[in-house]
């Protein structure tokens, strides 16, 4: 055709083409070639004894039918007539007869956000193992996205899907895009929702009502219906992994250094909408004053061992709070202790590791003295390994009960737990102790004070104040007569 267009004779553009005149007669009359429909088979139906006799009815009967699964029928039935052959003919006769006659389809009706209108939360696993200073760190991560800008807020959650997880991250969100949306969307999350009888709780109720927000829910097992933050998830995932393999390192030192990576992490995401969000933040409602309660208030009673059980994990309380009655407010990542209405001390909250039933959270600086009133007490007591505070400490009182005497060696593994209370030298100490109880060397106290402990002593006795001389009083003074006089008499 472009031969032609330059003029070029029919039978020339057909030769320079290498095509035969009479195709070059029928480009030009027709450049797009629609040759005619095939209506007749090229070779005999294979299932036509069986397709509409026998397959259509099945199919009729259960849809979801595959075309496997009729070959092994006819298989069955037929052995000799069927093989592996037939199988992709059955397949596209399959395919054909649902577009054809087979039942109407889910279909996805697409939603159009309204601005400030739709909040979404969600928690997901993370993909990638993290560590804190070596030690594994089991978590989740909440998020909460905003429908129309797609703006996001990521906050780390310490065990599962509860109310205090999920207040914290929402409250967090909320504060991080400074309003509220009319509406709050989850799926059905027990923390949030009376599945069995199908009713909010009362204080997730009472979190929505207080930043002025409507709560809705997906459908059960509907999980595109929350589609805005389940979609994110999986983009927020991925773009955590590329940024671990930048970081090259999953370990860090505490959960708010975690929690600051993660959050520059999403601050990269949100610039790509930043301009959505700033539209959308203006429609938002504005937040209270104060935020709302994002904590459980459970009552537990100090147990004569200096112990309470919550959630099946007893923690230690200080020896003086024995056989008093306190106010606990629990919170995904700690718990918070009151006797009456004042603060007493906050613990970091456990979980029992997977598999297992219970925990402990056992510190040995909240008995040690009451213990070493009484260190026999030590070699049968039920805590005993879990007052001991780290591996070597443990590997420590294992020498000294192979090397010394019962009663010794309860007496001088409590004293050494003390002097490391008394002193805070826990780590130093339990290091320089192990190191010699290797060998079978066990010093005494006195010894342990003299070698371990008087640098501390000369420390505080080099840090006494000094006092100046009166001359270098009168030398500030004189310096310059006129300001002072003026500055005493002003």
């Amino acid at each position: 055709m472009q031969h032609r267009q330059r003029g070029i004779t029919q039978e020339t553009a057909a030769a320079k083409t290498n095509i035969s005149v009479r195709s070059g007669r029928r480009i030009e009359k027709d450049p797009i070639h629609h040759p005619p429909g095939r209506h007749w088979r090229t070779r005999e139906d294979p299932l036509e004894a069986v397709w509409e006799r026998e397959l259509v009815a099945l199919l009729e009967r259960e849809p979801s039918l595959t075309g496997l699964t009729l070959l092994e029928y006819l298989q069955e039935h037929y052995p000799e007539h069927y093989d592996q052959r037939v199988l992709r003919t059955l397949q596209r006769r399959v395919k054909q007869w649902r577009a054809l006659s087979g039942p109407d389809k889910e279909v996805m009706f697409r939603q159009q956000a309204v601005i400030g209108q739709q909040g979404f939360s969600d928690f997901t696993h993370p993909d990638d193992a993290v560590t804190l200073a070596g030690q594994a760190f089991p978590h989740l991560l909440y998020q909460f996205r905003l429908a129309y800008s797609g703006w996001r807020s990521v906050t780390i959650v310490q065990g599962g899907e509860s109310y205090a997880a999920l207040a914290c991250g929402l409250q967090r969100a909320l504060q991080q895009a400074g309003g509220s949306p009319v509406e709050h969307r989850t799926d059905s999350l027990s923390a949030a929702r009376n599945n069995t009888q199908n009713i909010w709780t009362d204080a997730y109720r009472d979190l929505c009502d207080h930043y002025r927000m409507q709560p809705t829910r997906n459908n059960p097992g509907q999980s595109h219906e929350n589609g805005v933050v389940e979609c994110a998830n999986g983009s927020l995932k991925h773009r955590l992994s590329q940024q671990f393999k930048l970081r090259g390192s999953h370990d860090f030192e505490c959960i708010a250094a975690y929690q600051y990576w993660i959050d520059k992490t999403v601050a990269k995401l949100n610039q790509r909408v930043r301009s959505r969000f700033a539209d959308e933040q203006a429609a938002l409602s504005p937040l209270p004053d104060q935020p709302s309660v994002d904590y459980q208030v459970l009552s537990v009673r100090v147990t004569r061992s200096a112990t309470i059980e919550v959630r099946r994990v007893v923690y230690s309380v200080p020896s003086r709070l024995v056989g008093e009655r306190l106010q606990l407010r629990l919170h995904h990542d700690k718990l918070m202790l009151y006797v009456g209405q004042t603060y007493a001390l906050t613990l970091p909250r456990v979980y029992p590791k997977p598999g297992e039933q219970r925990a402990r959270r056992i510190d040995y600086k909240h008995v040690i003295r009451a213990l070493a009133s009484k260190p026999q007490a030590f070699r049968y007591s039920s805590l005993r390994d879990d007052l001991l505070p780290n591996e070597a400490y443990r590997q420590l009182w294992r020498c000294a009960d192979q090397h010394l005497e019962k009663r010794e060696a309860c007496k001088w593994m409590v004293t050494v737990l003390r002097l490391a209370f008394e002193y805070d030298c826990e780590t130093d100490l339990g290091e320089g102790l192990l190191a010699g109880a290797l060998l079978g060397e066990f010093p005494s106290i006195l010894a342990i004070q003299d070698r371990f402990l008087s640098h501390q002593t000369r420390e505080t006795e080099t840090r006494q104040p000094v006092q100046h001389s009166l001359k270098a009083y009168d030398e500030l003074l004189w310096a310059n007569p006129r300001n002072t006089f003026e500055a005493v008499y002003s």
